[in-house]
C-alpha cells in the first residue's frame, strides 16, 4: 500500500505509480519513464495522512480503467448529453443541461480519471445542504450516467439522504364538482374533464386535436412538450405504455362536439399557472393539476377496478404510482371504509356481549 509523506506545508502527499511514457532521445534510443499520480490532503493530523493513502490506493485498485480518459468531468457531461440529443426528449435535455450550469461546481474542472468515491461524497454531502433530496438523487443519477461511460470501472456507493415521502392531496368527488362549477365555460375546464375523467397528463392534453376522437373513444398518440429553443414541439410518448385509448362518458364528449383543431387551447404550463389560482379563487385546497390523475386512480380503486385496468386507462407501466395514490386514498372514500370497518367490529363486540 502507497504510504504518504508530509510535506513542508503540513499536508500529506501520497504517490502511486500510474504509468510509463516513452520519449525517444535524440540518439535514437527509447527512454522509459515511470508517471506517478499525486494524492495530498490538506488536514496535517493522521486521518489527513490515511485520507491521502486511500485516496492513492483507490486509484492504484483502478488505474486499469478501461479507455482511461483526459476529459473533464464538464467535458464528459457535454458529450454525453450531446449524444442523447436525439434519443430523449427535450424536457430531459433541458433538465441535464440546467444541472450541468448548477449541480457540480466543485467537480467540473477535475479529470474523470481523477474522480473517486470520496470526491462524489463530498460534492453530494455539499449538493444536499440546500437541495431537495429528489433533486439530489437525480443530480446523482446523471453523475453516475456520465461516469459509467467515460471510467467504467468506477463503481461508486455515495450515501444520498433518504427521500422524503410527500403528503400527497388527493382531491375528493366534492373538491372536483366544486372545481367543475367554478371553471364552467372555459379552456380549463375541457382539460380538468379530460384528466380528471379520464387521467390525461397536460401535455397529453394540449396535443390533442379534433382528429384523435372516434365517437366516445380519445386516442393518446403524442404530447406536447417544449423544445430546446424555448418553444413547444409535438412529440411521441415517452413510454409505450402511454399510447392508450380511453372511452369517455358522453357528457365529457359533448364539451367538444364541433371543435375543429386542438381540443384545448392552452399549453402546459399555462394550464398549471391558472390551476394553481383557481383553487385559491374556489376556496378548495392547494394540489396540483397531476393530481386529478391521482383522483382517477383513487376513484376507480375504490370502487373496485382492478389495478391492472386501472394501469392501462392511466398510462401507467408499473403499479409503484398506484400504491404511492392508494397511501392516500380521498379522505371521503377512506371515512366511508373506515365506517364500514368499525361497524363490523361494534356488531362483534356486540354479540360477545349477549352471549
Amino acid at each position: 500500500m502507497p504510504t504518504a509523506k508530509k510535506l513542508p506545508s503540513g499536508s500529506w502527499r501520497c504517490q502511486v505509480f500510474s504509468h510509463y511514457e516513452y520519449e525517444k532521445k535524440t540518439d535514437g534510443t527509447i527512454k522509459k519513464k515511470r508517471i506517478y499520480e499525486s494524492f495530498t490532503s490538506d488536514d496535517p493530523s493522521k486521518s489527513g495522512k490515511k485520507k491521502a493513502e486511500a485516496m492513492a490506493a483507490e486509484f492504484a485498485l483502478n488505474k486499469d480503467r478501461i479507455e482511461r480518459s483526459d476529459l473533464t468531468f464538464k467535458e464528459a457531461l457535454e458529450k454525453y448529453i450531446d449524444s442523447k440529443r436525439n434519443i430523449l426528449s427535450p424536457t430531459s435535455i433541458r433538465g441535464y443541461e440546467t444541472l450541468l450550469r448548477n449541480a457540480y461546481p466543485s467537480l467540473l474542472d477535475i479529470k474523470t480519471k481523477r474522480i473517486n468515491q470520496e470526491m462524489v461524497q463530498k460534492w453530494a454531502n455539499e449538493y444536499t445542504l440546500n437541495h431537495s433530496p429528489k433533486t439530489v438523487s437525480n443530480a446523482h443519477g446523471l453523475l453516475v450516467s456520465v461516469l459509467s461511460v467515460y471510467e467504467p470501472s468506477l463503481r461508486l456507493r455515495t450515501k444520498l439522504p433518504q427521500a422524503k415521502q410527500r403528503d400527497i392531496y388527493t382531491p375528493s368527488d366534492n373538491d372536483i364538482t366544486t372545481l367543475l362549477k367554478h371553471i364552467k365555460g372555459t379552456e380549463l375546464e375541457k382539460a380538468v374533464l379530460l384528466s380528471a375523467f379520464g387521467t390525461l397528463r397536460r401535455g397529453e392534453i394540449c396535443a390533442l386535436t379534433d382528429k384523435d376522437i372516434s365517437g366516445n373513444t380519445i386516442i393518446i398518440n403524442k404530447s406536447m412538450v417544449r423544445s430546446n429553443n424555448g418553444g413547444f414541439v409535438i412529440k411521441t410518448p415517452k413510454t409505450t405504455s402511454s399510447y392508450r385509448e380511453i372511452v369517455y362518458p358522453d357528457f365529457v364528449i359533448k364539451k367538444f362536439e364541433g371543435i375543429e383543431g386542438r381540443l384545448v387551447n392552452m399549453y402546459p404550463e399555462d394550464i398549471s399557472k391558472n390551476f394553481g389560482k383557481i383553487l385559491k379563487d374556489a376556496g378548495l385546497p392547494h394540489f396540483r393539476f397531476h393530481d386529478l390523475r391521482h383522483y382517477s386512480a383513487s376513484i376507480m380503486h375504490a370502487i373496485g377496478i382492478p389495478d391492472q385496468y386501472i394501469m392501462e386507462r392511466g398510462g401507467w407501466k408499473s403499479d409503484k404510482v398506484l400504491k404511492a395514490v392508494y397511501r392516500n386514498i380521498i379522505s371521503d372514500e377512506q371515512k366511508k371504509f373506515t365506517d364500514q370497518i368499525n361497524s363490523h367490529f361494534e356488531s362483534m363486540q356486540h354479540k360477545i356481549q349477549h352471549e
